[in-house]
């Protein structure tokens, strides 16, 4: 018997990384899953993956949003977990970062999380109840310099979990997850081009290595189940501990300046 036996499942961002990791593992625990992803082509690999449903969703477009996950539930049979990943990122300063740039990792990181909430919850309500989960970040309460869109967007996702836990509870719980260096597209770069800024974090990380989706996709299983029917209004860090020590990008942005000049 799985955690989420008979469970009907949305996962924004879920064609690659800890979208997908999380799609394929509350498929393993008995759900059914609707993959919602920019990359329509890597929704539908995953929804493939897993027997599941593929959107081609820009989380930034609230009526596109709901439409989708309307559409899902329909097709699944109504709506239980709601995960809302999808995110991307930047780095700069402040007074040098493009308007652009900083809409859109807001509109992507926060505003994604707002229009899945609002587009699951109706659905929840009518259907006597179910879980949101939403991806924060350490990086929300633990920023480093350069981060600012990306990190301002991450602790606002937690604010707007607590108020949805309060505004929705006891029908829907709604948490939210904090990962820290997980090897994800969105870090690739970092692996990839700074790899003693990469031995550094894990030097400082009590776990002793860098995080994979499935560290995350297994706490968001864990939250969307009745197994944390007691649990709502939180943030659960997973970084292995970094965040005691430090952040993702602690002095990526030196050295990128100093690369630049």
């Amino acid at each position: 018997m799985g955690l989420l036996d008979g469970k009907l499942a949305v996962v924004t961002g879920g064609g690659s990384g800890i979208g997908r990791a999380t799609a394929r593992r509350m498929t393993e625990e008995g759900a059914r899953v609707a993959v919602l992803d920019l990359d329509g082509d890597s929704a539908q690999v995953v929804a493939d993956e897993i027997d599941g449903l593929a959107y081609e969703v820009d989380v930034r477009d609230a009526e596109a949003v709901k439409s989708a996950v309307g559409d899902a539930a329909a097709k699944l049979g109504g709506l239980h977990a709601m995960f809302n990943n999808a995110g991307i990122s930047t780095i700069g300063r402040i007074h040098e970062l493009k308007l652009d740039d900083w809409h859109r990792v807001v509109d992507v990181n926060l505003h994604g999380v707002f229009h899945g909430i609002r587009a699951a919850v109706p659905i929840m309500l009518a259907g006597g109840g179910g879980s949101i989960v939403s991806t924060s970040s350490i990086s929300g309460t633990n920023p480093a310099a350069g981060e600012s869109a990306y990190s301002a967007a991450k602790y606002a996702v937690i604010a707007l979990t607590k108020n949805a836990a309060i505004e929705y509870g006891p029908t829907i719980r709604v948490n939210a997850v904090a990962p820290g260096y997980i090897h994800t597209a969105m870090t690739n770069p970092i692996v990839e081009h700074f790899g003693a800024h990469s031995d550094h974090i894990v030097g400082i990380t009590p776990a002793g290595r860098i995080g994979e989706p499935e560290d995350v996709a297994d706490v968001v299983v864990f939250l969307s189940s009745d197994l944390a029917r007691f649990v709502t209004g939180q943030t659960l860090i997973v970084d292995g501990g970094l965040a005691l020590r430090g952040s993702v990008v602690d002095g990526v942005l030196d050295t990128l300046t100093g690369e630049r000049a």
